[in-house]
């Protein structure tokens, strides 16, 4: 089973907004955080947004929160909306080209295997992944201070 970076990115936002709840981070404070291009962090954070695990609040003092508390955010319901293309194989697919998909007893095993590894994941919450040391790691008590050359520009909530 693998995973794409998209939803390695998703999950690492995830943990980090709950590890900040009291306050509002921003895509560009959790790019900074960490090193993740904030172009890229900007799309997880829409589709996290669009499946109704964060909310953006836009405006001055604006960024993000969970849009629903942590022991409500299922890891494998993050995980199966996050991934695109869940196919382990090409005989997944329907345009699967392989001569041996109508009687292959291999797609049945690693179908199997993918239901397992969902099962394991739907057993976790995202408040089962937070911990002191992700708190002690991941929060700030307050945003940092903004550069001088960013003064004045929209929060990127």
């Amino acid at each position: 089973m693998h995973i794409t970076l998209h939803t390695d990115y998703a999950l690492r936002v995830l943990i980090y907004l709950a590890s900040n709840d009291e306050r509002l981070p921003t895509i560009q404070e959790i790019s900074e955080r960490f090193d993740i291009s904030r172009s890229h962090l900007m799309k997880v954070v829409n589709q996290l947004i669009r499946n109704g695990f964060v909310e953006g609040i836009r405006g001055k003092g604006g960024g993000l929160r969970l849009a629903r508390p942590p022991a409500g955010i299922g890891i494998g319901d993050v995980v199966r909306k996050m991934e695109t293309d869940l196919s382990l194989v090409e005989c997944f697919t329907d345009t699967s080209r392989c001569l041996l998909t109508s009687s292959c007893k291999l797609r049945g095993v690693l179908d199997d295997a993918l239901e397992a590894f969902f099962a394991s994941l739907d057993k976790v919450t995202l408040a089962q992944l937070l911990g002191p040391a992700q708190r002690q790691i991941l929060f700030m008590p307050q945003r940092p201070p903004v550069p001088a050359t960013d003064r004045g520009a929209p929060a990127d909530g």
